[in-house]
Parts: structure tokens; C-alpha cells; sequence
């Protein structure tokens, strides 16, 4: 009697674990009991949708073609500055096409999705709204590996590339072991635990992340203290007009699985190795890094960039990890990028 009671109790809490270790499906905008579709979306070749959003001068005219691709907790409708600056956008003659990533806003999730898969989500869209064959990537935060993978697999279509804040994989190869642990110790606690979840027990991923017995990660929990002084200013400001894709229960399956599970991955390449795509061997490759980031430590980056010597690396002195919404830090990053201006200091780039 007591054999057939301790199994149907072991099979029940086996079925217990594997529901909290399994995301649940996905809901497709769209789709019955889905969010509604109000932005434009191409289709791509595989059936998906990505959502997306166009600024500036009109494409047939502008000289310069720029993709942004947004980090974590973001979407097409990220708040950059340069938004509000018509007049720059005219004077650079300067088109602006964000996107949803996959599971991201109204785009499809993808639950196949790489670091290579990225990079040609991002030349199908290029091509289904035929922006030319070159065009600018920027990437920002959870955004830079996106846009690593573009200098991999679509060098020939890049005119130029920007990371601001970029994303690092503790665990590359390339990263002395030293320096990838002294900046896993520089996180909050709980940051550095979930990182070393997504990569040493992705299975476990999702239940960490959904559990109610402590905090996970300190951008869902809501601690501050993550960012530094500056950065809290521009929470500040920036609250004043709230992003209408920020996360909602439904991302927390495509986004933070995703996002951390592909970032933390195999690349299938080390960044470190990557070869200048640019002719002449000049350089149009630009790391945007906050000194005071307690997001990304500015050590891993100074180190990325000096293995790259084709890596022009701009460092700003008491930025945090939301330099791109700075006043002053957007029309620097642009003009570095789009037309070699390179400013003399960033001492003026304030919230």
C-alpha cells in the first residue's frame, strides 16, 4: 500500500520540477490571447515577425543608415536623445531604423535563436526594407552581441560599428581568468549569482528567475543600486516618459531566457580574434564605456580593446551604465561613428 502512495507522491514531485524548471509557451502578438499588433513588421523567411520603427531623413535620401539595437528590458522604442534632435539627424543626413528583438515587444520569440541567428535577423530586415547594402549597427548593453556577431557573419554589409556599454561573456576564452573573476566580484551578489546560473546551469535558468524566495537580479528586483549617482539622475528624468514595451510578465520567458541564455552561450567565436572588416585598415569601430558602470566593469573593456588595436575605445570619466541617454554622449557617439569627429573630452557628458 505504501509503494504505490511514495511513487504516486515521487511522480508528483517530479512533475513539480520539471513545471518550475520549464518555461511556459510564449504568447505570439497577435495570436488569440496574444498583445495586439500597432507597429509595422516584416516577415522573415523562417515565418517569424520582427517589429520595428523608423526615424530621420527618409532612406531613399539619407546618406547614412543606421541600426540601433536595443539591450535587456527594451525594445524599438528605446529613449535616446538623438530622437529629439531633428536638426542633428538633418545635418548628419541620418536614418534611424530600430527593431524588436525576437520575443522582444511585438517582434516573434525564437526559440532557436544564436548569437549568429541575430546578426541575420538583422541583414533580412536590412534587406526587406532595402536600406542599401552597407548600413551602421549600434549596440547597447545586452544589444552588443548582436552586434560582435554582425562583425562575424555580415562584416561585407557594415559601414561601421558602435557598442555603448557592451555586454561581456565572463567565460570567453580570451578573458584572463583573474580579470573575468575580479570583475564577477566587482557585481551586486545577486547579479553575479544569476550570470554564473545562465552559464554553468541554463536549465536551471528559468526556475531562478521566477522563484519568489529572493532576488534574482537586481534590474527586476529594482535595486538601485546597481547604478551609480549619475545613471540615477537620468532614471529620474527618463521616468517622466516611460517606455510602453519595457518588460512584462510575458518577456520574462523570451527575453531574460533568451537574452542571458544565448548572450552566456557559445559564441562559436572568440570577439577578440575578430578581423577589421574595414578597408585601408582604418577603423570605424567604436566601445563607448562608462568608468563608474557597475554593470560592466570598464577593466574588461580597456581589454577587449587592446587585444583589438582597430578598436577606438572612448571612456567616459563618471558615466554609469546609461551613457547613451546622456545629454551630449548620443550627438558624440554619432558623429564618431558616421563622420570620424571624435571629441576632445568627455568631461561635458552629464545626465
Amino acid at each position: 500500500m505504501f509503494v504505490p502512495i511514495a511513487m504516486a507522491l515521487t511522480v508528483g514531485a517530479l512533475g513539480w520540477v520539471y513545471q518550475s524548471l520549464k518555461p511556459p509557451p510564449p504568447k505570439i502578438c497577435g495570436s488569440p490571447g496574444g498583445p495586439p499588433i500597432t507597429s509595422p513588421r516584416v516577415q522573415l523567411r523562417d515565418g517569424r515577425h520582427l517589429a520595428y520603427k523608423e526615424m530621420g531623413v527618409a532612406k531613399e535620401e539619407a546618406k547614412h543608415k543606421l541600426v540601433i539595437i536595443h539591450g535587456f528590458d527594451n525594445s524599438k522604442d528605446i529613449n535616446l536623445p538623438i530622437q529629439q534632435v531633428k536638426e542633428l539627424m538633418e545635418e548628419l543626413s541620418l536614418y534611424v531604423l530600430t527593431f524588436d528583438r525576437a520575443g522582444y515587444g511585438e517582434s516573434d520569440p525564437y526559440p532557436s535563436r544564436s548569437v549568429k541567428s541575430e546578426a541575420y535577423d538583422i541583414e533580412e530586415l536590412a534587406d526587406k526594407l532595402q536600406i542599401g547594402s552597407k548600413f551602421y549597427v549600434m549596440g547597447i548593453s545586452m544589444g552588443a552581441y548582436p552586434a560582435y556577431s554582425c562583425l562575424k557573419y555580415i562584416p561585407h554589409r557594415l559601414a561601421g560599428v558602435a557598442l555603448v556599454v557592451p555586454f561581456v561573456h565572463y567565460w570567453w576564452p580570451c578573458l584572463p581568468a583573474n580579470l573575468s573573476r575580479d570583475g564577477l566580484q566587482k557585481l551586486l551578489p545577486m547579479d553575479s549569482r544569476a550570470f554564473r546560473v545562465a552559464y554553468y546551469a541554463p536549465w536551471l535558468f528559468h526556475w531562478w528567475m521566477t522563484q519568489k524566495w529572493f532576488p534574482s537580479l537586481s534590474l527586476t528586483a529594482g535595486n538601485m543600486a546597481v547604478f551609480c549617482p549619475q545613471d540615477m539622475e537620468m532614471i529620474a528624468e527618463m521616468s517622466k516618459s516611460p517606455n510602453p514595451h519595457q518588460l512584462a510578465e510575458r518577456e520574462v520567458f523570451d527575453t531574460l531566457r533568451h537574452d542571458f541564455l544565448v548572450g552566456f552561450g557559445d559564441w562559436e567565436f572568440d570577439p577578440t580574434e575578430l578581423e577589421n572588416p574595414f578597408p585601408s585598415n582604418t577603423s570605424n569601430f567604436h566601445i563607448w564605456q562608462g568608468y563608474e558602470d557597475r554593470v560592466v566593469p570598464f577593466q574588461l573593456q580597456r581589454f577587449i580593446s587592446g587585444k583589438l588595436p582597430w578598436i577606438r575605445y572612448h571612456e567616459v570619466p563618471e558615466g554609469g551604465h546609461l551613457i547613451v541617454h546622456y545629454n551630449g554622449l548620443g550627438e558624440a557617439v554619432l558623429k564618431s561613428l558616421l563622420v570620424g569627429e571624435d571629441p576632445l573630452t568627455l568631461d561635458h557628458v552629464k545626465p
